[in-house]
């Protein structure tokens, strides 16, 4: 299974950002999925660190397998989790 998460319509509500990477990484481990893809748009870049700086925390880094960058878009990141 797959999940998708568009930061597009919030892009500039920093606070609503954190809650709606919290509740996709919540859901795809509570639905069991393996991937979940976060588009943070290509912008100036500021939004995709922002992203990335929440999934490097040490409590959110924990529930995750690894992440990767689409290569063919920098606009996208993909997030990829192992369940037991």
């Amino acid at each position: 299974m797959k999940l998708k998460l568009d930061l597009h319509p919030i892009y500039n509500r920093g606070g609503e950002i954190d809650k709606a990477l919290r509740g996709i990484i919540d859901e795809a481990i509570r639905k069991r999925a393996t991937e979940v893809e976060i588009i943070p748009g290509k912008g100036s870049g500021q939004l995709k660190k922002k992203v990335l700086r929440f999934l490097d925390q040490k409590e959110i880094k924990a529930l995750y397998h690894r992440i990767d960058k689409d290569s063919k878009n920098h606009g996208r990141l993909f997030v990829y989790f192992r369940h037991k």
